[in-house]
Order: C-alpha cells, then sequence, then structure tokens
C-alpha cells in the first residue's frame, strides 16, 4: 500500500529511463495498488513494462465489496496479478482454497498470476519448511494451468524484516518447489528483502528464476539496479 498517483508518475519519471540498457530476456512488472493501475496502463502503454495487480477476486461480479473482478484488471491492460500473498494470508484470512479460486478466475480471463508461498520462522525452526510449502501447492494449484503460472517463494521471515534467506538456501527450496510441478518451466522467484547488494547473488542461483521484490521498489534507483542485476 504505497505511492499515490502522482508518486507513481515521479516514480516512472526516475525509474523508465534507467532501463534503456536493460537486457531484452528479462521481464519487468510493476504491481501497484488498485488506485494505481489506470495510469500505469496508460503511461506503460508501448513500453517493455508490464502492469500487474495486488489481488483479484474469483467472481465475475456480485455483492464483494472492496474487491476486484478478473475484467475489471483485464480492461486496464493488466497482465500479472499477485495471488496468495503472505500478507493477505496473515491478516486478511486468505486460505489455499480461496487461494486456488483466484488463481483459476484470473487464468480464466487470460491473467497471469503469480502464486506465493513460503513459511513462517516457527515453521522453518521446526523442520516443516517442505511440509508447509508442499502443501500450499497441492491445494493451490487444483485445475490451475501450469503453463499460464509464476509462482514466487517468499519465506515470510525475511520479508520487511531485512533478513534474507540465504541463496544457496533459497536455490535449494526453489529446487524442491519445481521437484512438485508437473511443469519444471514454470518461472520461480524468489521474494524476501531483497535488495541492490544482494540481487547478484541471488540471481546467480541455477534455481532462481526472478525476483519479487517489495520495499526495494519503491526507489527508483534501487528498483532499476535490482532490474539490471548483473
Amino acid at each position: 500500500m504505497h505511492k499515490t498517483q502522482a508518486e507513481t508518475s515521479e516514480f516512472l519519471s526516475g525509474f523508465l529511463p534507467q532501463l534503456e540498457n536493460t537486457p531484452d530476456d528479462r521481464e519487468v512488472v510493476l504491481c501497484p495498488p488498485f488506485t494505481d493501475l489506470h495510469l500505469l496502463s496508460k503511461s506503460l502503454h508501448g513500453s517493455r513494462v508490464r502492469v500487474g495487480a495486488q489481488n483479484v477476486h474469483w467472481a465475475e461480479s456480485g455483492a464483494y465489496t472492496g474487491e476486484i473482478s478478473p475484467a475489471m484488471l483485464t480492461e486496464l491492460s493488466v497482465r500479472y496479478v499477485v495471488v496468495g500473498h503472505s500478507e493477505r494470508r496473515e491478516y486478511f484470512g486468505e486460505t489455499d482454497a480461496t487461494v486456488n479460486l483466484r488463481l483459476r478466475a484470473a487464468q480464466g480471463a487470460g491473467l497471469r498470476p503469480i502464486l506465493c508461498v513460503g513459511e513462517t520462522k516457527q515453521q522453518r525452526d521446526q523442520g516443516q519448511i517442505e511440509t508447509v510449502i508442499f502443501e500450499q501447492l497441492a491445494k493451490g494449484l487444483i485445475g490451475v494451468d501450469q503453463s499460464q503460472l509464476v509462482i514466487a517463494y517468499e519465506p515470510i521471515w525475511a520479508i520487511g524484516t531485512g533478513e534474507t534467506c540465504e541463496a544457496n538456501e533459497a536455490n535449494r527450496v526453489i529446487g524442491q518447489i519445481r521437484s512438485k510441478l508437473d511443469n519444471k518451466l514454470v518461472p520461480i522467484q524468489y521474494g524476501g528483502s531483497v535488495k541492490p547488494g544482494n540481487i547478484d547473488e541471488i540471481m546467480a542461483q541455477p534455481e532462481i528464476d526472478g525476483a519479487l521484490v517489495g520495499g526495494a521498489s519503491l526507489e527508483p534507483a534501487d528498483f532499476a539496479r535490482i532490474v539490471n542485476y548483473q
């Protein structure tokens, strides 16, 4: 929940010029609050940067005050949507069952969902990493087209804490996630205190295909450095 439309315009003016030499094989997606989607869709038209949303409801319409339907997003040229982020699970009662509904609805409308999975510190300390994540995958991916999916491994204990999962450990867990997928080509990202100072090491890992960036994406120079990792 960051950036008004005015702040978003200011961000773009500082961020987009820094993508002029970004390699063509890198896809950049901005997922702002709903109030910024229309502005971004207009401002980014014809650019290499895609627009994503932070959530989507599973119904086409109805008495779901405060929710956003898939058609409301596609009308704004939104291409991606984050589903099952840890903050949605922790603060707003998201479950694996509702995650599955959102994933299927998103894909049914032509959106490509970014499914977030990950464990808490307590679950990690108790040796439950794989158990938790495998259950999230098993329940969340029922009826989901894996060819139109992105997965983000976000260890909850590393989000916004400044504590980053070691790159080799993130690589190991992402390899475990991939082993449970029918489609081994699903892009799998790492998310959790990704910063300019650790992006090169993260992206050097063979199993990690990208990054889901939180706080560091709010500053144009920092986010551009992450996008332009070496």
